[in-house]
């Protein structure tokens, strides 16, 4: 794999962060700074990680620790939909249990792309 951007993982929280700003600027003016805040930059966490880890890969416990990092930015990302759905500023259900289905989904290949690196991934160290 030459590139990150060739990770499934990768493309999918790239696609999630954006779908993720762009309903944070929807949100009402306090909550576009408060919650809409931490739910993008949590977001986008995910996919820093995957690319920051990537970078790292020639060292297998970097590049797993980084993924590991992934699935606690994508917990944290659920959860903060779930405040701003149950406070009602988040007024769209739809939207709310689609992204929430999505990251834990993504949480789930995140996991198996982990189990699969601990046993194939070839570093020089």
């Amino acid at each position: 794999m030459s590139s990150y951007r060739q990770l499934e993982i990768y493309k999918i929280s790239k696609d999630l962060a954006v779908r993720i700003h762009r309903m944070t600027m929807t949100l009402s003016k306090f909550e576009l700074y408060e919650e809409g805040s931490q739910v993008r930059r949590s977001s986008k966490a995910v996919t820093s990680a995957i690319v920051e880890g990537y970078g790292r890969r020639i060292y297998k416990a970097e590049f797993l620790r980084y993924l590991t990092i992934c699935i606690a930015e994508c917990d944290e990302t659920i959860l903060h939909l779930d405040f701003l759905f149950e406070t009602g500023s988040l007024k769209d259900e739809k939207i709310y249990k689609d992204l929430s289905i999505e990251y834990q989904q993504l949480t789930k290949r995140i996991n198996s792309f982990i189990q699969w690196a601990n046993k194939n991934w070839l570093t020089g160290k």
